[in-house]
């Protein structure tokens, strides 16, 4: 441990042995130092350029004038005065909003502020809405803009005294003037066509080709559907949901169903010419549940039966999303599409792909037209499709290349969502799948929404990464937003920032909840500007950083080659560390690599963004795997993203009270041949078992003494009566609860098969597809930056 005593970073001479000792506790240690640190008192957000606890620590909020950590992480909460500084750091400037998110039961939900039918209060010039950072002037008449400085008078209605100090003195009743977060009913001024919106509408629709009915796909989806229609999203507990539903299955064909409540049994209209799609009824598709609760169950209980012996295997994809999208427009609301698809759509359709999957291409120059759609059909679909607020989500089924790249399109394009469960087996993957459309189904989202990031003089948004469409450089346009999408945003200066006033963003986000009531969310955050670069250092957040950097890596590769993108990577964080060792740090022998406090662990993250299946795969990694994973990190959150780089390795020795086993690093020598561990990746969770693990544990977890005796194909442990397996249990529970989408358990008995795919986890060790383990990478990482210092 060297360096000076401001900065307490990390220092090891990299050309000694023990290169490893001082590197090997990090993570945890980071992790460990943070959670003891900042878990006991709440976060406050009062103070401007704080930087939050670690997305590993668990903490409270107290949202006292700036948008909580939950809805918007930052890369840096103290960043450059100027462009020079700013590109001389080459640290990113970049906020993770995630602008619907959930918070925990212990905090408050944004307040709702109705201003009637004036609306809410915003700048005359840029049209910031009402926020803590609006200065109050000439006794209260006017405020001047924290973002442009223009002045607006009040409007009389809105009018209150100050106080002595220049605020208002409703200050604190008033959630605008005093909280990061809070939403305003939106005027009919902000709703399209200048009319109140219908309550959105969701449509199924189930592939019932040859492949969907045999894995038993289409059974399971029809005998889910008839209970979770009861829980279709409200904002009231209460009362039933103004969701809207319909159904369609097709192959080659469209089959339309009318479940009117006046009917005795549902009819089916069917849509044979695909290349013009239209919607062949209007009363009776979209329905109300509860209404016609009776159809629809006779409905699902005969979907099943008629198509089980079908021998059609050939489908279409783009007439489904047409069908769907006239069936919205029709009935003049927005919604959300459920897709329930099995294979790459040959049939002759628009929208028909063929099957381009080439492993030869991989590691050249053309790789990257794997990852481009085939054609632009599905991007003009996705523009439409937007237009009217059509979301789409796609479950795909595929024993084969399907082309995700392509599929993909029109889900990432809407805010919608892509999952994917290769060679599904009914017995095994059943409750990964029901348990994932339960909560699609179920979560909170708003339609239609457009979302506008404003700033501060001095600072733009310039770049936008997530699942979202847009037509012009400022809007975001999101048909579906949904709790658990993020939307990143990259901020560059257009002028010099001054250390007095710092910098100031605000999200705005408009949008038809599912009750039907147009909305606007709207997120503040105010950073700190520093003109030394040691500030800036010490105010970075890693997990964010590394967050920003494999969003913009994973979409680079649409353009540019894989290798490239790799370089481009390690080349920018050795000019972050490199500009540090210059400006920061004490003089010190140049065999030492010197690391800010606060980045300690970006070599070990980003070795783990470089090995991942998307930049550097291995040969039993497809091309659809990969085009799975990128769509599904432009989305993810900092806690999300953290463990899909970084997974977290927990060996289980003592399970006893509420605390978690301290985690243990990544890598196989961790690992004790007479130990039991559990690996959580964020979306898979794997119970490794030592060949000599003491027969109590194994009797405690799994009901029987021998290590043979083991089923290495259960996905679901035992429920048995004794504290250990209860606790185990409970900890898989609740990590599951953490992640948007459901880890499915699988057993790993060491020397097993198996034990390839678990290997793969362990990030700091070699991987098979050629990656670096840590240590290799820090010797590469510190050449580097000793070359850009000489």
């Amino acid at each position: 441990q060297g360096g000076d005593q401001e900065h307490d970073g990390l220092s090891t001479d990299v050309n000694c042995v023990c290169k490893t000792a001082v590197l090997s506790v990090l993570q945890i240690q980071v992790i460990e130092d943070d959670r003891a640190n900042k878990s006991s008192e709440p976060f406050t957000t009062g103070v401007k350029g704080q930087t939050p606890p670690l997305v590993t620590t668990n903490f409270q909020v107290k949202d006292q004038g700036n948008a909580s950590p939950r809805f918007v992480r930052c890369t840096a909460y103290n960043i450059p005065c100027t462009a020079d500084m700013a590109k001389q750091s080459q640290v990113p400037l970049a906020a993770v909003i995630k602008p619907l998110a959930m918070l925990p039961p212990d905090e408050t939900r944004p307040y709702m502020v109705d201003h009637g039918e004036a609306g809410p209060i915003r700048c005359n010039r840029c049209k910031a809405y009402m926020c803590p950072y609006m200065q109050f002037i000439e006794g209260g008449r006017r405020f001047q803009c924290g973002f442009c400085s223009c002045v607006t008078d009040v409007p009389p209605h809105y009018f209150q005294h100050l106080d002595h100090t220049g605020k208002r003195v409703d200050c604190c009743d008033r959630p605008e003037l005093s909280l990061g977060s809070y939403e305003f009913v939106a005027t009919v001024d902000y709703c399209k066509n200048n009319k109140l919106p219908q309550p959105p509408s969701f449509i199924f629709f189930i592939d019932v080709s040859y492949n969907a009915v045999k894995s038993g796909m289409v059974n399971i989806v029809c005998q889910e559907l008839k209970t979770l229609l009861d829980y279709l999203p409200r904002e009231n507990p209460e009362a039933d949901s103004v969701v809207r539903v319909g159904f369609v299955t097709y192959n080659k064909v469209l089959h339309f169903y009318n479940v009117k409540s006046s009917l005795a049994q549902p009819q089916m209209m069917v849509v044979s010419d695909v290349s013009d799609m239209f919607l062949p009824l209007l009363d009776g598709f979209l329905v109300n549940v509860n209404d016609s609760r009776m159809v629809i169950e006779s409905l699902l209980d005969q979907i099943p039966e008629m198509f089980a012996d079908t021998r059609e295997t050939e489908t279409v994809f783009g007439p489904v999303i047409q069908a769907g999208l006239e069936a919205l427009k029709a009935a003049d609301c927005a919604g959300k599409l459920f897709l329930f698809h099995s294979s790459l759509p040959i049939a002759e359709a628009p929208g028909k792909l063929k099957n381009r999957e080439d492993k030869k291409l991989v590691g050249t120059d053309k790789e990257k037209s794997l990852f481009q759609p085939q054609s632009g059909f599905y991007s003009n679909l996705s523009k439409e499709c937007v237009a009217q607020g059509c979301c789409v989500d796609l479950f795909l089924f595929p024993n084969q290349y399907v082309d995700v790249a392509t599929l993909g399109v029109v889900p990432v394009s809407t805010g919608g969502s892509v999952y994917k469960y290769t060679y599904f087996q009914a017995e095994m993957d059943r409750e990964r799948f029901l348990n994932d459309l339960r909560r699609d189904v179920q979560k909170p989202m708003g339609f239609d929404a457009v979302m506008r990031v404003r700033t501060s003089t001095g600072i733009r948004a310039t770049d936008f990464f997530g699942s979202f469409f847009m037509s012009n450089t400022t809007d975001v346009e999101l048909a579906g937003l949904d709790c658990d999408k993020t939307v990143t945003v990259e901020f560059r200066h257009d002028d010099k920032l001054s250390e007095d006033t710092g910098a100031l963003m605000q999200c705005a986000v408009l949008y038809t909840s599912c009750s039907g009531q147009r909305r606007l969310r709207v997120h503040n955050m105010a950073v700190n500007c520093c003109s030394q670069l040691a500030d800036l250092y010490r105010n970075c957040e890693t997990d964010t950083i590394i967050n920003f950097f494999s969003k913009y890596a994973y979409r680079s590769l649409l353009n540019t080659p894989t290798k490239t993108v790799r370089d481009t990577l390690v080349n920018q964080c050795a000019q972050i560390l490199a500009c540090y060792r210059k400006n920061c740090a004490s003089p010190s022998s140049a065999g030492q690599l010197i690391l800010p406090e606060c980045m300690k662990l970006l070599p070990v993250y980003l070795n783990c963004v470089l090995k991942s299946d998307v930049l550097q795969p291995g040969a039993d990694v497809s091309v659809d795997d990969r085009a799975y994973l990128r769509q599904l990190l432009s989305c993810m959150d900092v806690s999300e993203s953290h463990v899909f780089f970084y997974p977290r390795l927990l060996p289980l020795v003592k399970l006893d009270g509420g605390s978690l086993p301290m985690a243990v690093r990544n890598s196989e020598e961790r690992l004790s041949k007479g130990g039991v561990y559990l690996l959580e990746t964020g979306l898979y969770l794997f119970l490794w078992v030592g060949a000599n693990a003491q027969q109590e544990l194994l009797s405690n977890i799994f009901g029987t003494p021998t290590f043979s005796q083991i089923d290495p194909n259960m996905t679901s442990l035992p429920e048995l009566d004794n504290p250990f397996s209860q606790r185990l249990r409970e900890i898989i529970d609740s990590f599951r609860s953490q992640r948007s989408r459901y880890m499915k358990l699988m057993v790993v008995k060491q020397e097993d098969k198996a034990e390839l795919i678990f290997k793969h986890f362990l990030c700091e060790d070699k991987s098979a597809s050629g990656g670096a383990s840590y240590v290799d990478f820090l010797c590469h990482m510190h050449k580097e930056i000793r070359q850009l210092l000489s």
